[in-house]
């Protein structure tokens, strides 16, 4: 009698194994399915680059991004120009933020909802997203879409801007932000993503897009 409880106990736990087994495996196909599914979401063929450059940094990783997933590329540019004088620029770019303006914009997307995946392209001005591209997710509804941001900076990073574009695009997919150091025009650094800058940033760029499923 003893033997055979011994025996069924065996049986009963190689049973137990193959079911732990079996169900481990149907859930990572399961979990691996979801990714592939999330992978699947994202609108690449129906691509839209838009970006908003000073010192031309920002356009130098927006025509690496375009080289790479294809699509339109717009520059977003102001109705009344921003002044060349840095100093002054800092000051406008100050008032606007504190007031909370959005300056009118005078580039238009009339067909915006033939696009499903749109890169958002910026610098980071005042350590928050720069007044012109907040204008232009005020005017454009992108909820469903697929965002991705990329941005260009002085060595200050991202700041506050990620976080403004979440709370812009509450029904957006938005992706992992690409940033790299540009120019620095408060010393007199301006196009600074050329030449031998620019293969390293191309070979940035590339590696992030594959990072977000974009290649």
């Amino acid at each position: 009698m003893p033997v055979k409880i011994i025996s069924n106990m065996k049986k009963l736990s190689v049973s137990t194994l193959l079911f732990v087994v079996l169900f481990g495996l149907i859930s990572c196909s399961s979990t691996a399915q979801e990714r592939e599914t999330v992978v699947e979401e994202i609108d690449k063929e129906n691509v839209l680059i838009v970006y908003l450059t000073r010192t031309e940094n920002t356009k130098a990783i927006a025509e690496i991004i375009h080289q790479q997933v294809g699509g339109d590329m717009i520059e977003l540019k102001l109705e009344t120009p921003y002044p060349e004088d840095y100093d002054k620029i800092v000051a406008q770019v100050d008032s606007e933020n504190e007031r909370g303006y959005l300056p009118p914009l005078d580039t238009e997307i009339e067909n915006i909802g033939e696009y499903g995946t749109v890169f958002i392209g910026f610098p980071t001005w005042d350590m928050q997203l720069p007044p012109p591209m907040r204008s232009f997710l005020n005017e454009y509804d992108l909820s469903g879409k697929t965002v991705i941001p990329f941005n260009t900076n002085g060595g200050y990073g991202l700041g506050s801007s990620i976080q403004q574009v979440e709370n812009l695009c509450p029904d957006s997919n938005i992706l992992e932000a690409f940033s790299t150091k540009g120019g620095l025009e408060r010393d007199g650094i301006y196009l600074a993503i050329k030449g031998e800058r620019r293969e390293e940033a191309k070979a940035e760029v590339i590696s992030w897009l594959k990072g977000i499923g974009m290649l």
